[in-house]
């Protein structure tokens, strides 16, 4: 059972989602929130696995509440369901250590199968969000922008990071490369030390957003 809980301020919204997470096999809401504010307070006592995070809140945003929960609870998984799909906004929440970026439009099938997703440790993002990213990663490669030079990494680690880009999961990487999972793991304690970072979804924010 995956436990999720949600913080939106659209009332119609929040109740959809409720209604359709506890109706799936699998799943189960075990809270609802209607600011940053209140889900700050109340999320650690909750311990939801996966958190269904709206950017645009009445008081404090969504991103500033990410980070703010991970510094609580650093364990626990973010997905931003939001309406926004410009690039400063998706570094941005990334950065404060979003695991994933979705857009409010996308099917409920859609909704479930990213909360799986970030469960087992992927970065899943709506399609023309991954292709921003992706577009991105591939302009700064192009370009040789100023923290590639900065950072050294290798060939097979910037395909590493590539692959994390795209949302994939560590499974999928591995395959993808053909290489362990305990290879990748190696890539990305590498990673981590060069750009200065702790997690995957603070490497992807950082790397692209130079």
């Amino acid at each position: 059972m995956i436990t999720v809980s949600i913080v939106d301020d659209e009332k119609e919204l929040r109740q959809s989602i409720t209604t359709f997470v506890n109706g799936a096999a699998g799943f189960k809401c075990v809270s609802a929130y209607t600011s940053a504010e209140a889900a700050l307070a109340g999320l650690p006592d909750d311990k939801p696995e996966v958190v269904l995070m709206d950017i645009n809140l009445g008081g404090m945003s969504g991103i500033e509440c990410v980070e703010q929960l991970k510094a609580k609870v650093p364990t626990m998984q973010i997905l931003m369901l939001t309406v926004y799909e410009d690039t400063d906004q998706i570094f941005k929440a990334l950065a404060a250590g979003a695991s994933g970026y979705l857009l409010k439009r996308s099917s409920p099938t859609m909704l479930l199968q990213a909360i799986r997703d970030v469960h087992s440790g992927g970065s899943p993002m709506t399609s023309s969000i991954a292709r921003k990213v992706v577009a991105s990663f591939q302009k700064s490669k192009q370009t040789g922008g100023k923290q590639a030079n900065q950072t050294h990494l290798s060939p097979r680690e910037e395909m590493v990071l590539g692959c994390l880009a795209k949302g994939y999961t560590y499974k999928q990487i591995a395959d993808e490369l053909s290489i362990s999972i305990d290879t990748i793991r190696t890539y990305l304690r590498r990673i981590y030390e060069k750009l200065h970072v702790q997690s995957r979804t603070e490497a992807v924010a950082k790397y692209l957003s130079q």
